[in-house]
């Protein structure tokens, strides 16, 4: 008799070798188990995509809050709220978080406006593209905080991923108040006179009641800086909350200094709207 038969005839008579009720609970398991990695693979892959999508709709939704922004802040008593639908993240809004001082001619002092910004936060841990990383919503290429034009905003909206920030790991869609100057020439009894008007929206909270997914803008005054005889605005931005990691690197401006030379004897106006945040005031 051959050995592989002599083999052969030993595994029958094995007493020791797993029966089919035992290989039939092995298989079931190993079964179960495949199963409950695929179940939770595609949970985590649908919740990736979840987050993804709910993040580029938030941009939109952030842009438009801009948008609202440069409605309410000139007219008082004036009221818009803006709804989103969120699962993973929340806006929040972040006080005095940015200081604009405005000089005339040699750095003479004139005014100075301190505003807050409102972030849409989302956890890393929901979705994520990398450290340091930064896009521009609106506008979507000049990064100067001075805008001119009739067209201009008065928001920066950009995307912003910089880790890690005291109050948590996230990537944000921010807006963040900026300034929009017009000029015009105006000829009274054949004289012509310069104007150059600045327009900055100051935001201020308000209530966070958070009852509803919502951001709620109200108008609620509006004042004007008069200077004559200018022949150069300077503009400085800072950083109030740089310790908190809102600092330059945050808000990557152009530059921290903008500078505008105008004629001899033009006249400035600097016009602040006051627009008070709500988060979730109406139910």
């Amino acid at each position: 008799m051959t050995k592989d038969k002599i083999q052969l005839r030993r595994l029958r008579r094995d007493e020791k070798a797993v029966s089919p009720a035992i290989s039939t609970v092995i298989l079931t398991s190993a079964v179960v188990v495949l199963l409950l990695v695929t179940v939770t693979f595609a949970n985590n892959f649908l919740n990736s995509r979840m987050a993804e999508n709910e993040f580029s709709a938030t941009k939109q939704f952030m842009q438009t809050v801009g948008l609202q922004i440069d409605d309410v802040a000139w007219t008082i008593g004036r009221t818009q709220t803006i709804r989103y639908a969120s699962r993973f993240g929340q806006v929040k809004f972040e006080s005095l978080a940015l200081n604009y001082t405005v000089y005339v001619n040699d750095n003479v002092f004139l005014t100075s406006y301190s505003t807050g910004i409102l972030l849409y936060n989302m956890p890393i841990s929901k979705y994520s593209v990398s450290n340091n990383y930064s896009e521009r919503i609106f506008p979507s290429s000049d990064s100067s905080f001075l805008q001119m034009g009739t067209s201009a905003p008065v928001s920066h909206v950009y995307v912003i991923e910089k880790l890690p920030m005291n109050d948590g790991n996230f990537i944000r869609v921010v807006v963040a108040p900026s300034i929009r100057m017009l000029n015009s020439t105006i000829s009274t009894g054949g004289e012509e006179k310069n104007y150059f008007k600045f327009y900055l929206p100051i935001l201020s909270s308000g209530t966070h009641p958070r009852y509803s997914q919502s951001v709620t803008l109200a108008g609620n005054k509006v004042s004007v800086k008069t200077e004559g005889n200018v022949n150069k605005v300077k503009i400085h931005v800072s950083f109030l909350k740089d310790s908190l990691g809102f600092g330059e690197g945050f808000f990557n401006f152009e530059s921290v200094d903008e500078e505008v030379d105008v004629p001899d004897g033009s006249i400035i106006e600097f016009y602040t709207g006051e627009v008070i945040v709500s988060l979730g005031l109406h139910g």
